[in-house]
């Protein structure tokens, strides 16, 4: 007869041994313990404090961006936070938030935690603060914390039930290289994440910039080679407009040979992702898409993500725009790319704001966007502008899978490398 080990599913080389069930109590230095009271006339100077906001910064706290609070000598030594101190949040609106946790990995001495939370030392000798940080975001974990809250008109929890949840763990050389392991995949994920900011500020700040701003005919940024002023024109003098389906209801929708563009997929993209599109029926009736179309939606809750924009550049025939966007067809030659992101440049953008309309939600009408005026370079500038933007959205959206695929790989090690 087998007898089933309590093993992992994925496991480094070298390591044989079955982990072992320990309480949470019996793998702490100095206990449980909760913090000081954190007085709001006491902010802003004196030592770092940790605060439930600070659970949430990431794979570690962030303590370079800690609050301050006065509090005396005696105090602050009582509560002295170490390196490898573990917190977890006593209080959440939903269950499934309860003991949501974070590990301090700074060695600063200035530091210490606020009375919401509950500090956790493990032992570092039989025990790798880093490998239980992972441990504590697993489903066997947050099970058991989440069963241990109380439920009133809050969840809470207490020290007595965070020191009773029952895990497994091996020897500690093994909890380091899985600690490791996932430290590794978590500086990946934020390399990433830091590229994809920067990137996504500078293309901010140049759809600012290459721009002319309302009243001005020359943007502040230009590549070099081209000079004199832009050409103002009205969107109703250089195209028309035409609407989205008509007609239909939800049974139509889900189903067929034909393709529409869905809202989410224009509000999100300056150029229309070919793959969010949504099956329909073939209806001859309708519009159909054709490259070079530009979609503006017509309804939001804020008028700051009214009337947002995007172009369509693929060719596929039976595609449809949904009846909540309306489309526009320029009928002058324009470079697609300067225009998807002419339309949601700053100067664009706070025109269509200003003619939004409503109280509860925000429309605007196919004529005003008409009536807006804008300005065009020569054709071989808009290339050269639409290219650059075009650029950067790839590499925005390149960051952008990578942080995805290494989250989705972290949450399977998750599941994979832990019992």
């Amino acid at each position: 007869m087998s007898v089933e080990k309590n093993v992992p599913d994925i496991r480094f080389r070298g390591f044989n041994e079955e982990w072992i069930y320990r309480k949470l109590q019996d793998l702490t230095g100095k206990g449980f313990s909760n913090g000081v009271f954190n007085d709001p006339q006491k902010v802003g100077r004196g030592y770092r404090l940790i605060n439930v906001k600070d659970m949430y910064s990431g794979d570690s706290i962030n303590v370079d961006n800690l609050s301050l609070i006065d509090i005396e000598e005696t105090e602050f030594k009582n509560n002295k936070v170490e390196y490898g101190d573990i917190f977890f949040t006593r209080s959440s609106l939903v269950k499934e938030g309860i003991a949501h946790s974070n590990v301090n990995l700074s060695y600063r001495n200035d530091i210490t935690f606020d009375g919401h939370l509950i500090r956790m030392q493990p032992c570092k000798i039989t025990t790798d603060p880093i490998f239980l940080a992972y441990l504590f975001k697993t489903y066997s974990a947050r099970n058991q914390f989440i069963f241990g809250g109380k439920t009133t008109t809050m969840t809470t929890i207490g020290q007595s039930d965070i020191a009773a949840v029952e895990l497994a763990q091996p020897n500690k050389l093994e909890q380091i290289a899985i600690g490791n392991t996932f430290q590794k995949l978590d500086n990946l994920i934020n390399q990433h994440q830091q590229k994809h900011d920067k990137l996504s500020n500078i293309k901010k700040a140049m759809l600012e910039k290459m721009f002319p701003k309302q009243g001005e005919t020359i943007p502040e940024i230009r590549f070099k080679g081209f000079s004199g002023s832009w050409e103002e024109k009205k969107l109703g003098d250089i195209g028309d407009t035409f609407t989205g389906l008509a007609g239909k209801t939800k049974y139509d929708f889900g189903h067929g040979q034909a393709r529409f563009v869905t809202y989410m997929n224009v509000f999100a993209n300056a150029i229309s992702d070919e793959s969010l599109v949504e099956p329909i029926e073939v209806d001859d009736n309708q519009n159909e898409v054709k490259k070079g179309d530009v979609f503006f939606t017509t309804s939001s809750e804020t008028p700051e993500e009214v009337g947002m924009s995007s172009i369509w550049r693929g060719d596929a025939k039976n595609v449809y725009l949904n009846s909540f966007c309306f489309g526009y067809r320029p009928k002058q030659k324009i470079d697609s790319f300067y225009l998807a992101y002419m339309l949601r440049a700053n100067s664009f953008r706070k025109q269509v704001i200003f003619l939004a309309q409503g109280v509860s939600r925000y429309n605007i009408s196919k004529t005003k966007v008409l009536d807006i005026k804008t300005y065009f370079p020569s054709y071989s500038e808009q290339e050269k502008i639409g290219n650059y933007f075009q650029k950067l959205d790839i590499l925005i959206k390149q960051h952008k899978q990578q942080i995805i695929k290494l989250k989705n790989i972290k949450q399977a090690c998750l599941s994979k490398m832990f019992i």
